[in-house]
């Protein structure tokens, strides 16, 4: 377990980080700033399997519920020491000494949460608190597999009023490669679908973890598929904001981490070439 006092990086994503049980600080990569996340899945289950999983003794199964007095504290004394207190000089490189955002993420899917929507009511009612709203982002990590759920929905509303983002989970366009990298059993429909509600309720990028696998790209049937999901979601009029590709930082704790690499930059600049020739902005990290 990571000392509560080390120096964070780019490639530390603990959830033990800070010593508690639902707040972990992080850099992100995608941010380029301090992250507060808040881990709805202490107990590490999650609806997927996918196959470049970085969660330690990841498994499938539903999350517990969440006990929102000791979140709220967490929450608000953690805010004091990044705001007030030396939090920042102590444990932050010079360089992302920013509070960038608080994400909903963790280790498995976070709308699996039992009480999703009051553990919205609570951290917008800290933010409002410290003067967040605004400031910073609320984004949800998700794979939007359970936006059909009311208490998810109305969690979405909450972030929408304030200055939130939805990271939708896209590592696959076909049914067949879902199934492969994901575990699932999803058609292409249903997925548009969420996509499209997601985004017309909040803010929303989609997240694209691309790989190699035995060290060869993904073929051009699943990179075809995936431009053809973004063409379909334009002809839709879905308001999509963007598309954020990156690939695996840190190591995979599946069976499957012999066969998953990182992909080449030159491989992926091209790709996000090819998204952006669609009229989409990308968030490329490499």
């Amino acid at each position: 377990m990571p000392h509560a006092s080390q120096v964070l990086s780019f490639d530390e994503h603990s959830r033990n980080s800070a010593g508690l049980s639902y707040v972990y600080p992080v850099i992100s990569r995608r941010t380029g700033g301090v992250s507060i996340g808040i881990n709805l899945n202490p107990n590490h289950a999650c609806n997927w399997r996918c196959v470049y999983c970085q969660v330690p003794a990841p498994r499938r199964g539903a999350a517990p519920p969440i006990h929102i007095g000791l979140l709220a504290r967490e929450l608000r004394g953690f805010l004091r020491q990044v705001l007030d207190g030396d939090f920042m000089i102590r444990r932050v490189p010079p360089e992302a000494r920013r509070l960038s955002d608080i994400a909903l993420s963790g280790n498995g899917e976070p709308t699996l949460s039992p009480n999703f929507d009051e553990v919205l009511e609570c951290i917008a009612q800290i933010m409002d608190e410290f003067h967040l709203n605004g400031r910073i982002k609320l984004l949800l990590l998700t794979n939007g597999s359970l936006l059909s759920r009311l208490r998810v929905r109305q969690g979405l509303t909450q972030m929408a009023a304030r200055n939130g983002e939805i990271w939708f989970k896209v590592d696959s366009a076909s049914r067949m490669g879902m199934y492969r990298i994901n575990g699932i059993r999803q058609v292409v429909k249903r997925m548009t679908h969420n996509i499209a509600l997601a985004a017309r309720t909040c803010p929303t990028w989609l997240q694209t973890c691309l790989f190699a696998w035995d060290g060869q790209p993904p073929p051009p049937e699943e990179t075809q598929a995936y431009l053809k999901l973004l063409r379909n979601l334009q002809a839709d009029c879905v308001p999509l904001r963007g598309v954020h590709l990156y690939g695996p930082s840190r190591p995979v704790q599946r069976p499957e981490a012999v066969h998953v690499s990182r992909l080449p930059a030159a491989w992926m600049r091209d790709f996000a070439l090819r998204v952006e020739g669609l009229g989409i902005p990308v968030k490329l990290v490499t």
